[in-house]
């Protein structure tokens, strides 16, 4: 006997008409999945040339109208906008009426629970906040990256399996986020993922102006390595110069980046660090080489004078 916890489409011949208002790079897609699960996207709303042309992509022959028809028309809205225009658009619909009883109202913005959604629940709208932890390029492929993607969700207590049942219907894990923790949640994310492009982006021009002709190349294997040694291993996969405390080549750093490429700085001694006190408090950084190195990162210079016969390691 089926359970409300695994939905079946076969055993469920009600579907839902899904609606997006907003066709960035996240709504399509995830209506894109659910039309996969059997459900019928009816309507999306896009103003840009760009959103148009991502809903003709993912989501053919589903016709543009405005946000307020969107809502007329679907059973399950996606409400898929940037995280600071969310407030404004929920009170907007919900004082027009544009919302109606009984529709489910899906936000996929990491910052906020379904909290900002309360002018559409007094309407009669169900909230849910589901926001998938991925990058999306708002091309098909986004559509294929959601198996087995992580999404923070936010639900009334009469609502988790419903939350539940759509998430795993577009193929992802359901992560249970507390109302109150999602700003902290949302900031993990993009402290991860988002300044990780920075960085990236940011060691590539470097390369190049040091000659590289292939960056891409040359990173991808030692940051693809850098990143599942971490998500295994934590703090005890630090390597580098101040993992060792190799003060004289942090110094040869920051005098090569002022040089070079000084809008680097402030973050590589930022990061530097961090990444020192972490090694610091999981005993990968000697005390007694801390002194140097916390000195150059403070701004100060090092007489390089030797090495304490450590090999070191990558990079």
């Amino acid at each position: 006997m089926s359970t409300p916890q695994q939905p079946d489409t076969k055993d469920r011949p009600a579907r839902l008409t899904v609606g997006v208002v907003g066709a960035g790079r996240v709504g399509p897609a995830l209506a894109a999945s659910l039309e996969l699960a059997g459900h019928r996207p009816v309507a999306v709303s896009g103003v840009s040339d760009a959103s148009r042309r991502r809903a003709a992509q993912l989501l053919p022959d589903v016709p543009v109208v405005t946000p307020a028809e969107v809502l007329e028309r679907a059973d399950l809205v996606l409400l898929t906008v940037p995280d600071d225009a969310l407030p404004g658009l929920v009170t907007g619909l919900a004082e027009t009426g544009a919302v109606r009883p009984g529709q489910l109202l899906v936000h996929t913005s990491g910052r906020f629970g379904t909290r900002v959604l309360d002018p559409a629940l007094r309407a009669g709208a169900l909230p849910l906040a589901l926001h998938p932890a991925m990058t999306f390029t708002g091309t098909p492929v986004d559509v294929q990256r959601l198996a087995g993607c992580s999404f923070g969700v936010t639900a009334p207590d009469e609502l988790r399996l419903a939350a539940e049942a759509l998430v795993i219907e577009m193929g992802g894990e359901p992560e249970w986020i507390a109302e109150e923790k999602r700003p902290l949640y949302h900031a993990a994310l993009a402290l991860g993922a988002n300044h990780l492009v920075t960085l990236v982006a940011q060691s590539m021009e470097l390369l190049r102006s040091a000659g590289v002709e292939a960056p891409d190349r040359m990173l991808g294997p030692l940051l693809g390595a850098a990143l599942d040694n971490a998500l295994r291993s934590g703090d005890a996969a630090l390597t580098g110069p101040v993992a060792r405390g190799d003060a004289g080549t942090v110094a040869a750093h920051v005098e090569e980046l002022r040089k070079h490429a000084p809008q680097t700085v402030s973050g590589y001694l930022a990061m530097a660090r961090a990444t020192a006190d972490r090694a610091l408090a999981h005993g990968l950084l000697k005390p007694e080489l801390a002194e140097d190195l916390l000195g150059v990162l403070a701004g100060g210079t090092h007489d390089n004078h030797g090495s304490d016969g450590t090999e070191g390691d990558t990079p």
